[in-house]
């Protein structure tokens, strides 16, 4: 019964949230947007609290940073921009897109899921945008606890030939990861990661390559969280 409320009260805020704050053109909408991404896309919360910190030298993770952040970014070195979020019609998005082109910042665009897998192929992606992405950077999600997380991790393990633990650790409570909700499947998947790599060591890109399977991890962190199999996708 109580979570059905609060499913209830999660639609109504997204039906909310969507409604409005997908145009910059003129003052009257740039103000409407600007509540959106304040208020909607709490970007209020986000002026006290950046989640950013340099995991390897010239990377930096982060939450979703403002124009005014994005400002300071410019201003330390930052040159490219990789956003986790994806091309959007919203006002993170379209703020971002303005400030980057301002400052001459590269933004790279690449959506993933903080409660769900994606494809094999958007991970392959993934690897080939670490391989020419100029730094320094700065990665970013929503709330820099999840998606940028695991792409954290991921950069170690590729980049920085660091330990399945030291990668592991950018998916924790230090950067309001939590893993007891749904955002554990990202958790289980360099779990998942680290159980084929104790029996068949191979590169992090190779396992996605060759191992990596969405639906068997899927799958397999429900069983662990005693939760109802996934739905078919």
């Amino acid at each position: 019964m109580l979570g059905a409320f609060f499913n209830r009260i999660h639609q109504i805020e997204r039906k909310f949230s969507r409604s409005f704050g997908t145009d910059i053109s003129t003052p009257r909408a740039r103000r409407n947007a600007r509540w959106h991404f304040y208020m909607s896309d709490h970007g209020f919360l986000r002026g006290l609290w950046t989640n950013q910190f340099e995991i390897a030298p010239g990377v930096w993770r982060s939450n979703q940073p403002s124009q005014a952040r994005l400002r300071k970014l410019a201003a330390i070195g930052i040159k490219t921009v990789l956003n986790l979020r994806g091309e959007d019609k919203f006002s993170f998005f379209l703020f971002e897109r303005e400030a980057c082109e301002a400052l001459g910042l590269t933004l790279i665009n690449h959506k993933i899921y903080a409660r769900s897998l994606v494809p094999a192929a958007r991970f392959a992606e993934l690897f080939e945008i670490f391989d020419r992405i100029e730094k320094p950077f700065v990665l970013h999600c929503k709330s820099g606890a999840d998606r940028a997380g695991l792409v954290s991790a991921l950069w170690l393990l590729d980049q920085e030939n660091a330990s399945i633990d030291d990668a592991k650790a950018m998916l924790s409570f230090r950067y309001v990861h939590l893993k007891r909700t749904r955002t554990g499947v990202l958790d289980h998947l360099l779990e998942t990661y680290e159980a084929d790599f104790a029996t068949d060591p191979m590169p992090i890109r190779q396992w996605f390559a060759e191992k990596y399977d969405p639906a068997a991890i899927t799958a397999s962190f429900h069983a662990k969280m005693g939760w109802p199999a996934p739905e078919p996708a």
